[in-house]
Parts: C-alpha cells; sequence; structure tokens
C-alpha cells in the first residue's frame, strides 16, 4: 500500500470532535478508504496531512502505515502529490490519536 494512491472519505474533518470523547478535536482530517478493510473488520482508517482545511474527501498518496503494536488496527497516512513528511513529523501530528497507543511509523525511503 505505500505509495498507492487512494481516495480517503472524510468523516472526522478537521476541527471536529471525536464521537465518543468529546474532548478530543482532530488537528487533521481522518477518515477512511472505501473497499479497502482492515484488520479490525472495518474500513481502512487513514490520516490525510498537509491540508489545512476541513475536507469531505481525497484523493493521495499512501506514505506512511502507523503500525500500532498494542492494538489490531493500522493508520495509513495520506499526503497531496509532491508533499513529504518526515517520521517526525508525521509523529507530531498524529499525536493526539496515537500517543495511546504504541506504535511505529513503517515508510519508504525519501526519493
Amino acid at each position: 500500500m505505500l505509495g498507492s494512491w487512494v481516495k480517503v472519505i472524510v468523516d472526522r474533518p478537521l476541527g471536529s470532535t471525536h464521537p465518543q470523547y468529546q474532548d478530543l478535536i482532530y488537528p487533521v482530517n481522518y477518515g477512511y478508504i472505501e473497499g479497502t478493510m482492515a484488520p479490525d473488520g472495518e474500513e481502512q482508517d487513514a490520516y490525510i496531512l498537509g491540508i489545512e482545511v476541513p475536507l469531505k474527501e481525497f484523493a493521495g498518496k499512501v506514505i506512511a502505515v502507523i503500525h500500532r503494536h498494542n492494538d489490531i488496527e493500522e493508520k495509513w497516512v495520506v499526503v497531496p502529490e509532491r508533499v513529504y513528511f518526515s517520521k517526525e513529523k508525521i509523529q507530531e501530528l498524529t499525536y493526539f490519536q496515537e500517543q495511546y497507543f504504541h506504535s511505529e511509523i513503517v515508510m519508504e525511503e525519501a526519493e
């Protein structure tokens, strides 16, 4: 999936609150890849980085996978064309939610 182009349906736009945890506000757009099933039996979740406005959907490139060691889910990181984020920046931007999990960021080497 790394390097793949995907379409993300945004169900938690930038600035929205988590449906179960009202004090958790999304600083990035977050959604799922329709038709791509994840290990948890739901459609694959994705963070969209590099876009600073709320979205309803987005087509971009998967540059990283956040692999959670203490959870069945993985999160894909999707960005616009020709945009790159370091592992450190991805960790910083997704910390609002990933702080609750022991995870590692897997990505291809920069070109």
